[in-house]
């Protein structure tokens, strides 16, 4: 990854945030995840990387040998919960902050309604979500900062997009548990972030089909989500005018899902 992975991305001021911090990333072999482990570690915070892959976490482990720890796990997997909360505490005490950005997405291709795909897309986007918050929640309340737990969802939430029935439901899901969980955790000093981004060139958006207004590159969306963090905002929506233009046309939904929308589908 060139410039991520050898400086700080732009980021130097947020250094003092970071240093000594303990980071859980879930989904850290590539696109988002990836790159927020590099940057954080760059700026001091210690990062436990968490992916399916073994080869793509040792390769990233190597960019900072003392700072970011590979440990696999597939958070799909509920079995695993106890074993991944008893691996990582073997390796840390507490972690200060648990950024979950595991994602996989699968299309509704000609309402074909293929069940194995939405169970798929759920059990990653959805249950995995919710399995990592488990195993992570035991060292959080270890912190001794005040714990933060950082969700990656996405702008399909804010309007529907076509063929995105399984993906968008699964975010949206997503995007409502951790609402809900923030305001049942706010009596214990968490803060929970909900990151909503738009398109982001990644391997699973290279992917991809159809037009994709405003894609930004991963490195952009992991400065964005750390510049954000910082302020610990409940919502993190970027690229912003792309925000704002769904915000809009989802007030006059006719505008949106009779004309613009179904320009979106394929062929």
């Amino acid at each position: 990854m060139s410039r991520s992975e050898a400086a700080v991305s732009g980021l130097t001021d947020n250094r003092e945030s970071w240093e000594g911090k303990t980071v859980w990333i879930t989904g850290a072999s590539s696109g988002i995840g990836r790159c927020l482990a590099v940057d954080l570690a760059n700026m001091g915070a210690v990062v436990i990387v968490s992916a399916r892959s073994v080869s793509k976490l040792n390769d990233l482990a190597k960019i900072s040998p003392q700072k970011i720890l590979p440990l696999p796990l597939d958070v799909s997997d509920e079995s695993l919960v106890d074993q991944a909360r008893e691996q990582l505490s073997s390796r840390v005490e507490s972690i200060d902050v648990a950024i979950l950005a595991a994602g996989v997405v699968e299309y509704e291709n000609d309402l074909a309604f293929d069940m194995p795909s939405y169970k798929k897309v759920f059990d990653v986007n959805f249950f995995g979500l919710v399995n990592s918050v488990n195993i992570a929640m035991p060292l959080l309340k270890n912190s001794s900062h005040r714990p933060y737990i950082v969700g990656v969802t996405s702008l399909t939430v804010v309007a529907g997009f076509p063929r995105a029935e399984i993906y968008g439901a699964s975010k949206a899901a997503a995007d409502y548990f951790l609402k809900a969980l923030r305001m049942d955790l706010s009596k214990e000093d968490f803060d929970i972030s909900i990151v909503r981004p738009g398109f982001v060139k990644t391997p699973m958006t290279d992917l991809n089909d159809f037009p994709m207004p405003f894609i930004i590159s991963a490195e952009k969306a992991a400065q964005t989500i750390i510049k954000n963090m910082d302020k610990r905002k409940l919502f993190i929506n970027f690229p912003r005018r792309f925000y704002w233009l769904l915000r809009c046309l989802s007030c006059f939904s006719s505008v949106w899902y009779r004309l613009l929308a179904p320009k979106m589908r394929r062929g």
